[in-house]
């Protein structure tokens, strides 16, 4: 099998800013969601924080996950849109040097490459503000068929949602990965996604996914409860496994046959962007890889533990090399199997 996960979703240079409680207030910005903008307002907020330090990375969620699994030794390949300017070359680049194979080398770009601010307090939560750019256009048009049906699994940004076509591409390439007896995978992504477009996220499900990542807002959001013991209940309807991330009260998987309670890790958390995209990207590779549904998370848990525990949603080489060990230490570890 050529690729192990096809991924598909909103391809952003991601630009990452500490910032104080106060700065977010002087912005008028809504805190710890996700929060679509314009051009004008995305200049707007740089010109406002000009001078502020800042990482920047390819980014847009489902770029994260696939990054991670190509650093720990998966296969991907990502369909995505950038434009024809400097911020779709780095974009590119970026991707290009860890090995994610991408549609990009085909030379289909054009339009404004996608930005999304991304503002860091003290207290580790993450505000992003993203201007989509070229990839509010994200269509049928970057799909590739040969691509996604010689995978293992497709794996939906749930950022798509927003876009009608790019909530078109996610069911086609979801109708294709069923015509291909490829596994799906699908991320809420983010409670404004939900609270906002709940039907589409359904419609993008179709009758249900192989495996579905949501925090524990996005979780109740979805399921229209505030109860969460309901709201997991509930989720069994749209997925045949999930996980359900807890922040510092670990994660809960649902196996499909039972729930299982996975502890955190305890670390001083810094920052908590990209921890949601490492930790899909992390399970995803140990799905791949053949472990089991607790393994799998006790790892994806302990690559989160990571990344929060400083600045930025990169996890660096000597990181991924841990992680890598870790493994070696679980390969006894019996647990069910998706």
């Amino acid at each position: 099998m050529k690729h192990h996960v096809y991924g598909i979703g909103n391809a952003l240079v991601d630009m990452d800013f500490k910032v104080t409680n106060e700065t977010l207030t002087r912005l008028n910005v809504d805190k710890g969601v996700m929060t679509l903008i314009d051009e004008t307002t995305h200049h707007d907020l740089l010109q406002k924080l000009d001078g502020t330090n800042h990482l920047r990375a390819c980014g847009g969620s489902a770029a994260n996950t696939l990054y991670t699994l190509q650093q720990l030794g998966a296969k991907t390949y990502y369909s995505c849109k950038v434009g024809d300017d400097e911020a779709g070359d780095f974009f590119y680049r970026d991707l290009a040097a860890v090995g994610v194979d991408t549609n990009l080398h085909q030379g289909e770009r054009n339009g404004i490459t996608g930005k999304c601010i991304v503002l860091v307090t003290p207290d580790a939560d993450r505000t992003m503000n993203t201007f989509l750019g070229t990839t509010a256009d994200f269509s049928t048009a970057q799909l590739s068929e040969s691509a996604l049906k010689n995978s293992e699994y497709l794996y939906i940004e749930g950022y798509l949602v927003a876009s009608p076509t790019g909530r078109e591409a996610a069911v086609v390439a979801r109708n294709m990965a069923t015509k291909y007896n490829v596994k799906t995978a699908l991320s809420l992504s983010d409670p404004n996604m939900v609270t906002y477009f709940k039907d589409g996220l359904i419609e993008m499900i179709g009758g249900h996914v192989d495996i579905l990542f949501c925090n524990q807002d996005e979780a109740v959001l979805f399921a229209g409860t505030e109860d969460l013991v309901e709201a997991t209940h509930i989720l069994k309807q749209y997925a045949k496994t999930f996980v359900l991330t807890l922040g510092g009260e670990g994660a809960l998987v649902y196996d499909g046959r039972e729930f299982l309670q996975l502890p955190p890790y305890q670390v001083n958390v810094v920052d908590t962007v990209g921890a949601g995209d490492i930790f899909a990207g992390t399970y995803l590779y140990g799905i791949t890889q053949g472990y089991g549904c607790a393994k799998a998370g006790d790892l994806a848990s302990f690559a989160a533990s990571k990344v929060v525990s400083k600045f930025g949603p990169r996890l660096s080489q000597q990181e991924i090399e841990g992680i890598k060990a870790k493994t070696k230490q679980c390969q006894s570890f019996a647990d069910t199997q998706i």
